[in-house]
């Protein structure tokens, strides 16, 4: 059966996330790292794309992406992940042994609202959360350093909801981020479900194709 089309539309936040091939670590050393920032800000400024916030963890990467226009997010997703795979395996040694990514990219879109801040808070404290480090703000390789005062090749974009003013010490405290919060990220993720109130995420649904996602998963109770 062939896959469906992914609708992505303009002037909508969504996260997106990828995960390495066998959950391959491919993520090691400093230049990977680094590499990977390359091709986001070079990627950025090819396709105009709004880069809100990112983390780099070891098999996978989170990405926090505000595009201009329809189609912008598909034609941005693509270039990040052909380029990174051809660099990747051009600076490994690894040229034709297989994909470096799992499959295609998840991603989800987010209300422009509270919600946003949630996501990002969720997107910037993934270090703590997977017990890398005990403050957020001493992983290197997410758009938090960069607010802290990191110089990087990345530029990041001004979302549509304005971060507070002490966001660095608020992402830091791991305990922000409720079981609900973290609950609710996830299964949007998994299924690809808007992430909002009850009635945009019913429009967006509408609107992406994506009714599917806000169906109970399993089959339906027969009636007696």
């Amino acid at each position: 059966m062939p896959r469906l089309e992914r609708i992505a539309k303009g002037n909508v936040v969504y996260h997106v996330f990828n995960r390495a091939n066998g959950r391959l670590r491919i993520f090691k050393k400093r230049s990977d790292f680094e590499a990977f920032e390359q091709i986001l800000s070079e990627g950025s400024d090819r396709c105009e794309m709004r880069l809100c916030g990112y983390c780099i963890m070891s098999n996978h990467w989170h990405l926090v992406l505000w595009p201009r226009k329809d189609g912008d997010l598909s034609e941005f997703m693509k270039w990040i992940t052909v380029t990174h795979s051809h660099r990747w395996h051009g600076a490994h040694g690894t040229v034709g042994l297989g994909h470096l990514y799992q499959g295609r990219f998840k991603s989800f879109p987010v209300q422009s609202t509270a919600y946003y801040l949630t996501l990002m808070r969720y997107v910037e404290s993934n270090p703590s959360r997977a017990e890398i480090v005990e403050r957020n703000v001493d992983w290197p390789w997410s758009s938090l350093s960069i607010r802290a005062g990191d110089e990087k090749a990345v530029v990041l974009s001004d979302g549509p909801v304005e971060l507070p003013s002490r966001w660095v010490k608020l992402v830091d405290k791991a305990a922000e981020i409720s079981d609900r919060d973290h609950e609710l990220i996830e299964t949007c993720l998994k299924r690809g479900r808007p992430m909002g109130e009850k009635g945009w995420t019913n429009t967006m649904a509408a609107k992406l194709r994506l009714q599917s996602s806000l169906r109970p998963i399993g089959r339906p109770r027969k009636s007696v």
